[in-house]
């Protein structure tokens, strides 16, 4: 016998544990079409968030969704190194101890990170489990395990050696803190009070002629190499050609002709610093404009500019700057402003656009064959909008640095000669042939510090991850894959690359389909972050609720395009679906329901069993139709409404007194077909809701586990059985629906008329009246119009449906009432409106408050529109 409740903290842990050590999870055990997804892998140092719970649970519904339609499934799990992260919680522990990295060196501080990693570095996947992930876990990899780091070391030889990686001076995001390049994902933007300082320059042979120019960092002022000004500013067109004095260095420097300049903006003058901006730099480039480098890699100012700055930190020279602008009588005027200001996401301080020499892919070459992959359509993106920011970003690209100063990583391949040539080889016995060939005589090499990109590696995933550069049987079975499933914010970083590298090494796009899912908020619309305190904790909802009410409310939420407002209120209202569920079993079983293994739906005779055989035959399909979309909102509620509407709500009652019938063959097959679709039930479930389906058909008879079950193909339906049922419940529902619209008292039983009933439906009406009187509360029917006044009226399946209100309320009481309810809405509604009307409260209110008001508006409004229908029921009657 069931228990009272369902506990899914006494189930879980327990039924993962059979499903892992059973091999459930394993690839290859079918012969079916494979099936594979690769999983976006976390960092070894994550925890579970709200981001990866919504992330896994759609890849796993997926890949249990595709393992019961009998296809090879494989999902791929793995974690990524993640460079800048590990190194940083390894330093953060050895600075505890009062132990510094560079004190033990390189190789003492790696092998650190390695035993790090194997005593902490399974926390991520360990949580996976407990959301119920079905990986394959054999397969499990990660981004520098022997396998991948090959495959690194290969792809990076092979791109140099065809002129695709290379070695240049450019400007990066530098980490003056870390101490290396970040990617621009590394990089916060934050809005911040600040100042605008606007300073003269002074033109060459023009005595009391200035430009002025404007900046938010004085201090790169002395990197300043020419000064731009619009083509079409006429304030400027003399200047053109002319220099200015760059005030406290003395350099002459050109004004240049240059469209980023802006007329609109400022004095319609820029200073351009090639070396320490990205814009200036593309500007500088044009101009042949010198580059001039004037910090050093602490962001202190080096010897580039003069002596009395030198060694300066930048911001102790920035007030310098301004203090000896001002003596100078060169600073015109300070304003106060907002501004956007980058910071490192690690280390918390100001990033600094730096020039240096790094390793750069062409990204430019590589991206045209990605390009043409998602504009032939053999690419998707999943909702299509999607597309327009992958163009945007691979049609504008630039060259992707590569090169990262850290110790924690893939160390680059490159050799460097005594005289500094390079030699880039899979290892240091190659590089070191091709040095003493190169020189003629044996010569010492001093190895490349640097360490790739983690994206550089994470770029391989598709394919590494099955064995390559190794010509394996699963990189032969299971390549390209199927479906990626990922967030918006890495379409470029790591989207992108994926097919970049899949397509010139694998001559194949590695997926046909790239869904890209939404933000998971808080239940205001905001973004969840540590600051503003309302981050939602994936790993306490399931403790509180279970696994299956956290996955059940993610992918019923998952619409395509639209952000999920979370809230504990609504996983707290999908563990009550599992509560239902659990409810209509343990109902089912004391009615000794059980379908026998040959259950066949096209053998039913009652119409009411054979209707929710057609009914459950309908949601199986449109579930797949929908999964097959990637509608996974729509997948889940189709499931959710069959179970709790059709089934328990409707069915279920329908059939209670078949159950006691007097008739053992109505008994018999009603018993049958309760227990055959709950079965049903519970597989379609499965994908959704993993644990509380399995244990379900674990206690309630099944022969084999729901993870090898096949997925429902039923292919029966009942049209006639379809359209009564549905005429049955129309009519109930409306009935209940105007009852409590007009407030009738709930054990007021009524008559009901029919007065232009067809013989159709007199005999769907006749043939159900046990179950439409019971469940509308009706004393009798009559299929005549009604004598007398103060009747409601409705239309069900273009039949009139009378119902005389007069005998059990009162009419005018009532009326008042309705009348009074809508007076206080439009009063609430006018309120909202004048609100939302006004300018000043719209332009200055959070977002997310607007939009708590206009769905307050919406549900008043919605609210108003019944209580006018009842009204307007009851002025007819």
């Amino acid at each position: 016998m069931l228990d009272k409740t369902y506990r899914p903290n006494e189930v879980e842990q327990r039924l993962y544990k059979e499903w892992e050590e059973g091999g459930l999870f394993r690839c290859g055990s079918v012969d079916g079409d494979p099936f594979t997804i690769v999983i976006p892998p976390p960092n070894v140092t994550g925890s579970l968030h709200m981001g990866h719970a919504l992330n896994n649970t759609l890849q796993d519904i997926l890949i249990r969704w595709r393992r019961m339609k009998g296809r090879d499934a494989l999902w791929q799990p793995g974690t990524d190194h993640a460079g800048i992260a590990t190194q940083m919680v390894v330093e953060r522990q050895l600075a505890e101890k009062g132990e510094d990295r560079r004190d033990m060196g390189r190789e003492a501080f790696v092998e650190k990170v390695w035993t790090w990693k194997e005593e902490s570095g399974g926390t991520i996947t360990n949580q996976l489990r407990r959301l119920g992930a079905s990986c394959d876990w054999d397969r499990e990899r990660f981004t520098m395990d022997d396998g991948l780091s090959a495959a690194v070391r290969k792809v990076f030889v092979d791109l140099h050696k065809d002129g695709l990686i290379y070695r240049d001076k450019r400007l990066v995001n530098w980490d003056p803190k870390l101490l290396t390049a970040i990617s621009d994902l590394e990089v916060e933007n934050q809005d911040v009070q600040g100042h605008m300082w606007h300073f003269r320059y002074p033109v060459e042979g023009e005595d009391g002629t200035f430009i002025t120019v404007a900046t938010t960092r004085p201090e790169t002022m002395l990197g300043d190499t020419c000064v731009a000004v619009h083509p079409d500013d006429e304030r400027y067109t003399r200047l053109v050609g002319k220099h200015v004095i760059l005030p406290l260095v003395g350099r002459r420097i050109p004004i240049v002709a240059d469209e980023y300049a802006d007329p609109e903006q400022g004095s319609g003058a820029v200073k351009i610093t090639p070396a320490h901006d990205f814009n200036d730099f593309e500007v500088g480039k044009r101009h042949s404009a010198e580059m001039i480098n004037i910090f050093d890699q602490h962001a202190h100012l080096n010897e580039n500019v003069p002596e009395a700055y030198r060694g300066m930190e930048r911001f102790a020279a920035r007030e310098k700057v301004i203090a000896d602008m001002e003596a100078a009588g060169l600073l015109e005027k300070i304003d106060d402003i907002t501004h956007t200001v980058p910071y490192g996401d690690r280390s918390g301080v100001v990033i600094e656009p730096w020039l240096t020499d790094q390793w750069y892919v062409d990204a430019a070459t590589l991206a045209k064959p990605a390009i043409e992959a998602v504009e032939s359509g053999k690419i998707q993106f999943v909702p299509k909008n999607w597309e327009n920011t992958y163009f945007e970003w691979m049609r504008n690209i630039q060259p992707w640095c590569v090169s990262r100063q850290l110790w924690w990583g893939h160390q680059i391949p490159a050799w460097y000669g005594p005289d500094g040539a390079i030699f880039v080889e899979h290892t240091e016995e190659e590089a070191q042939a091709a040095a003493d060939k190169h020189y003629g005589k044996p010569v010492e090499l001093t190895r490349d510090e640097d360490v790739l990109d983690t994206w550089f590696s994470s770029a391989l995933w598709p394919f590494s991850t099955l064995g390559w550069p190794e010509e394996t049987p699963e990189l032969a079975r299971y390549y390209p894959t199927d479906v990626l499933i990922t967030g918006f914010d890495i379409i470029f970083f790591w989207v992108a690359r994926m097919i970049m590298m899949g397509l010139h090494f694998m001559k194949e796009a590695p997926f046909h389909t790239v869904y890209i899912h939404a933000l998971v908020r808080d239940e205001k619309g905001q973004k969840m972050s540590k600051s503003k305190g309302n981050v939602i904790d994936p790993l306490e909802l399931i403790d509180e609720f279970g696994a299956d009410a956290l996955r059940f409310t993610l992918a019923a939420m998952a619409a395509q395009g639209r952000d999920i407002k979370l809230s504990k209120q609504r996983v707290a209202g999908y563990r009550n679906f599992a509560t239902k569920i659990w409810n209509a079993a343990r109902f089912c079983e004391m009615n000794e329901c059980a379908a026998p293994a040959a259950f066949d739906p096209a053998a039913l005779t009652q119409p009411l069993n054979r209707w929710i055989a057609g009914e459950a035959a309908k949601a199986a399909a449109d579930i797949d139709r929908e999964l097959e979309a990637y509608r996974f909102n729509e997948a889940a509620n189709t499931i959710y409404r069959f179970t709790w509407n059709t089934f328990c709500d409707w069915y279920l009652e329908f059939a209670k007194p078949a159950f006691g019938a007097n008739d053992p063959e109505t008994v018999r097959e009603t018993r049958e077909t309760a227990g055959w679709v709950l079965r049903q039930i519970l597989t379609m479930l499965h994908p959704f809701a993993p644990f509380v389906s399995e244990e379900l058909a674990q206690r309630t008879g099944a022969e084999t586990t729901l993870m090898t079950a096949d997925w429902p193909a039923i292919g029966f339906e009942d049209e006639a059985a379809s359209r009564e049922f549905g005429f049955v419940i129309d009519l109930i529902s409306d009935i209940r629906s105007v009852r409590a619209e007009t407030n009738v008292p709930a054990k007021a039983e009524m008559v009901v008329h029919f007065p232009e009933a067809d013989q159709r439906q007199k005999d769907w009406i006749n043939g159900n009246w046990g179950m439409i009187s019971r469940l509308a509360r009706l004393s009798a029917c009559e299929f005549s119009q009604p004598g007398g006044s103060g009747a409601a009226e409705m239309v069900v399946d273009g039949m009139r449906v009378v119902l005389p209100l007069a005998d059990v309320i009162d009419l005018g009481a009532e009326k008042t009432r309705l009348s009074k309810e809508i007076g206080k809405l439009d009063g609430e509604i006018g309120k909202i409106e004048k609100k939302l009307g006004n300018e000043n409260f719209v332009s200055r209110a959070p977002a997310h408050v607007v939009e708590q008001e206009r769905e307050r508006r919406d549900e008043a409004s919605e609210a108003r529109a019944k209580l006018q229908a009842a009204l307007d029921r009851l002025s007819a009657a």
